[in-house]
């Protein structure tokens, strides 16, 4: 009798990686079409009255930056969880994970000092209700990283050092939140 060969390897499960980046597509295709809504409306606003940001309106741009620049050092570290889990530094894993959890938070109290300097009412107009309408849902998305980072941390530190899948869509997860924050700086604060 003929013994049959083996089957080949099980192909690597990804699904964790795989279900954030269609999460971050879609994402990325809600902020894209909001984006695209705030054009609009600003082109409409400057075109029935001259004027889109209300007056007495200042946008403190020191926090706007600052936030802007927050997102460089979480990118890397980001990927230093990545590369850390790949080789087995739970240490490591865990201070770059800690890392991007904090920077993370210094990007939502950015926003929250924006909005107390700002002191714009929700409900004064077209701008406003665009302004917080993207800003807010970018809060959103950063509070939800921060969970992602606290979730990936525990998953990770807590003895699943196999599951290597969900620092990577951790890593992916933050890089999109970053992109996302660059368009949102130049239509909304730049722009304006």
């Amino acid at each position: 009798m003929i013994a049959l060969s083996s089957s080949p390897a099980a192909a690597p499960r990804r699904q964790i990686f795989v279900g954030t980046a269609i999460a971050c597509a879609a994402a990325a295709s809600l902020f894209g079409g909001m984006l695209a809504l705030f054009l609009r409306m600003r082109d409409a606003g400057i075109k029935a009255n001259g004027l889109w940001v209300p007056k007495g309106v200042v946008v403190p741009m020191v926090p706007v930056n600052i936030m802007l620049l927050s997102l460089i050092p979480t990118g890397v570290f980001a990927q230093w969880a990545v590369y850390s889990a790949k080789r087995d530094d739970k240490q490591h894993t865990g201070v770059a994970l800690a890392l991007v959890g904090m920077m993370g938070l210094l990007f939502i109290n950015a926003q929250a000092y924006i909005y107390s300097q700002m002191k714009l009412p929700a409900n004064g107009g077209t701008y406003n209700s665009m302004f917080y309408t993207l800003t807010g849902v970018l809060v959103a998305a950063a509070i939800a990283g921060v969970v992602f980072s606290a979730v990936t941390a525990f998953r990770y530190l807590g003895g699943r050092t196999t599951d290597r899948e969900v620092v990577s869509a951790h890593a992916l997860y933050w890089y999109v939140l970053s992109a996302a924050y660059v368009l949102l700086w130049f239509v909304v604060y730049v722009t304006k």
